[in-house]
């Protein structure tokens, strides 16, 4: 496959838990309009799906049934889309521990998110990523043959993170998901982003990482991802405007978006093959 060292990857996160049709009327909630906006991202360039789904009201949900739906809807109506599933572990901070892990123990998608650890949220709850949880969770990815996305909110996290590869709930070598801006975690900044680069790179070296951040730091966080060697997402789980006063049309308007930077700094977008060596998928 040749020297890899150029490429970036793109994940798209289309939906989230939070985003609604008042926010964004663009925004796909229900499981045709999901399956579809992660085929056309990934015609124009994505090469990761990070999905969340929803109930028929449109409200947050870890049923299996619905990730299923998006799953085979995907497959069936487009059997050329070889992206990466990657399913989130989350969804809000109101499920159980049992239906968190339901989704990706029943369909085994490749990877899942791996929020390492317990955070304030949005200053309205608390995210319980507990480390008996986190055990738990670990220990039935590698049951299941799912690569965690280690989702890190802080630069603590990371160390939590280096605990769990110590322990064997994690295995190496690692992908972190750096989530930047939201309130109770880190801001997003460029230094920022350095900052929680380097803590990974002393404790956790050999892991591969990605970035993204909310609201205003959106464009700052992923300039610097891609200058500083490492992968990116977009999509409207973490942003619904485009630009400052100007909704988002699409999750596809945002892979463009992001396929542009990466081409004009000089590099290259990863395929979802070229991303399953860089991930160590396969």
């Amino acid at each position: 496959m040749g020297d890899l060292k150029n490429k970036r990857i793109i994940t798209v996160a289309t939906t989230g838990a939070w985003p609604q049709k008042e926010d964004n009327p663009n925004v796909p909630l229900q499981p045709e309009e999901i399956a579809e906006e992660i085929y056309q991202c990934w015609k124009i360039g994505a090469a990761v799906a990070h999905v969340h789904i929803r109930d028929k009201d449109g409200n947050d949900s870890m049923e299996v049934r619905i990730f299923k739906d998006v799953m085979d809807l995907l497959h069936e109506n487009h059997p050329d889309c070889d992206i990466i599933i990657n399913l989130t572990a989350a969804g809000g901070i109101t499920n159980s521990q049992e239906n968190r892990m339901a989704p990706f123990k029943t369909l085994k998608p490749e990877m899942a998110s791996f929020d390492c650890g317990t955070m304030n949220w949005m200053h309205s709850g608390v995210f319980n990523n507990n480390p008996a949880f986190l055990t738990k969770m670990g220990i039935a990815m590698q049951e299941s043959g799912v690569k965690p996305e280690v989702e890190v909110f802080d630069a603590g996290m990371i160390y939590d993170a280096a605990h769990y590869l110590k322990k064997g709930v994690l295995k190496a070598p690692l992908h972190f998901q750096f989530c930047m801006g939201c309130a109770g975690g880190i801001g997003a900044t460029m230094d920022e982003l350095l900052f929680m680069k380097k803590i990974m790179d002393k404790t956790v070296p050999g892991s591969t990482w990605s970035a993204f951040g909310i609201g205003k730091g959106a464009m700052e966080v992923m300039f610097a991802a891609i200058a500083a060697g490492g992968n990116i997402r977009v999509g409207m789980e973490d942003n619904v405007m485009y630009s400052k006063g100007q909704l988002a049309e699409s999750n596809m308007q945002l892979i463009a978006r992001a396929r542009r930077v990466i081409e004009e700094y000089g590099c290259e977008v990863a395929t979802s093959d070229e991303a399953r060596v860089l991930l160590s998928l396969k």
